[in-house]
């Protein structure tokens, strides 16, 4: 699959209000997941072993020579259950991109089984992606914010 068909894919995506997107061919599947954040992602799979490739805004374009990567740390979901930025819809969220968070910080909510678990930052940086929308279903191990580390 190539930088052109990638595109289309995007706007495929865009023109009919899609939040993911999954495509196989020739042994190569390529997965597209938008953000909370408008962001697109793009995953590619190649004999079952998948690798991120590129993170762009929508109004960015998609191009061959791609930023250098950042050392990124990602907050994970500790358990499967419904994602929540916030204690209740008119609170403030506790985690908002360009925030300093610190190790134990409270970023999220996710709501199992009736219960409301607070899960905390295992780093200390600044946010600089949140990766899921609010009230959307999480997995275990999903990334949820991706956060930029305070070098000691």
């Amino acid at each position: 699959m190539n930088l052109k068909e990638i595109k289309e894919l995007i706007v495929l995506m865009n023109e009919n209000e899609l939040m993911e997107l999954e495509v196989e061919r020739d042994g190569m599947k390529i997965r597209l997941r938008k953000s909370a954040s408008g962001k697109i992602e793009t995953i590619t799979e190649e004999h079952a072993m998948p690798r991120i490739v590129q993170v762009v805004s929508q109004e960015q374009k998609i191009s061959e020579s791609a930023k250098p990567d950042r050392n990124l740390a990602a907050i994970k979901a500790p358990m499967v259950g419904t994602f929540y930025r916030s204690a209740n819809p008119e609170a403030k969220p506790y985690a908002e991109i360009g925030q300093a968070v610190d190790i134990g910080q409270v970023v999220c909510i996710i709501e199992a089984m009736k219960l409301m678990n607070e899960i905390k930052s295992e780093v200390k940086g600044k946010i600089v992606e949140i990766l899921v929308e609010n009230a959307r279903s999480v997995e275990y191990g999903q990334a949820l914010f991706m956060v930029d580390p305070v070098v000691k």
